[in-house]
């Protein structure tokens, strides 16, 4: 199963660190997630997402750019997660904590089915 990552691109530390999640998550499981950033263009983003099985939206906090720019792209995510509704604080341009980026990789993970 190929699960579609397409992140926030902010400058903020939840935009940072939403970028730094998916990094995480293409090194643990290499082939398993393609990656996209929010500002590709949205017939970029609808090409890129190809064949994946599943399309999970990462975003650092409400203003939900990624999920705007899928919207546009005319695709509906199977799941979004957004930074700040899973106890992550912005602070502008704080660095990215270690913990935080886990808790995001672990959303994402939490969302897979079990494999079988």
């Amino acid at each position: 199963m190929t699960f579609a990552l397409v992140t926030c691109s902010g400058i903020s530390n939840t935009g940072k660190l939403t970028m730094q999640a998916a990094q995480l998550l293409l090194q643990r499981k290499p082939g398993q997630y393609v990656w996209m950033h929010a500002k590709q263009s949205a017939a970029t983003l609808e090409a890129e997402i190809g064949d994946a099985d599943q399309v999970i939206v990462i975003d650092g906090c409400t203003d939900c750019c990624a999920g705007k720019k899928i919207a546009a792209s005319g695709l509906s995510p199977h799941h979004h997660i957004i930074a700040t509704e899973i106890g992550i604080a912005k602070n502008g341009m704080a660095d990215v904590q270690y913990e935080e980026i886990e808790k995001v990789v672990r959303a994402v993970i939490d969302l897979r089915p079990p494999a079988s």
